[in-house]
């Protein structure tokens, strides 16, 4: 669930973007799971769904921790947060800003922290 004011946007890293509305202090938990908006799901689960919502859920899970078959769909716009190799978060549990972010800037994570060779740019 994310913790901090933000908004989508369009991104000059991939397509729609997660971005802050208010400046977050480096340190700042911008993120937690939250059984309430989250849902983590098996891989028998995600198998089990109808189409669309397998690809749904294919195309925004993650896995929770490397080589975790447990995935993370999260239920908020967190699911825009983009990828970056030099990220302005940590995911390695919650995600903590790593560093000031301003206002109107996009929200970056390492997918690297929890999802090695995902394929994206």
């Amino acid at each position: 669930m994310l913790l901090v004011k933000t908004h989508l946007g369009l991104s000059s890293i991939h397509g729609i973007g997660l971005f802050a509305t208010e400046a977050i202090a480096k340190g700042t938990t911008i993120w937690r799971f939250d059984e309430r908006t989250d849902r983590r799901f098996t891989k028998a689960e995600r198998e089990a769904l109808p189409e669309p919502a397998r690809s749904f859920v294919a195309t925004y899970s993650y896995p929770e921790w490397v080589g975790s078959d447990i995935h993370l769909l999260d239920g908020d716009h967190a699911r825009f947060m983009n990828h970056s190799a030099t990220p302005n978060t940590d995911c390695e549990t919650d995600t903590v800003a790593t560093r000031d972010i301003a206002a109107g800037e996009e929200l970056l994570c390492d997918y690297d922290q929890f999802h090695p060779g995902h394929g994206l740019f």
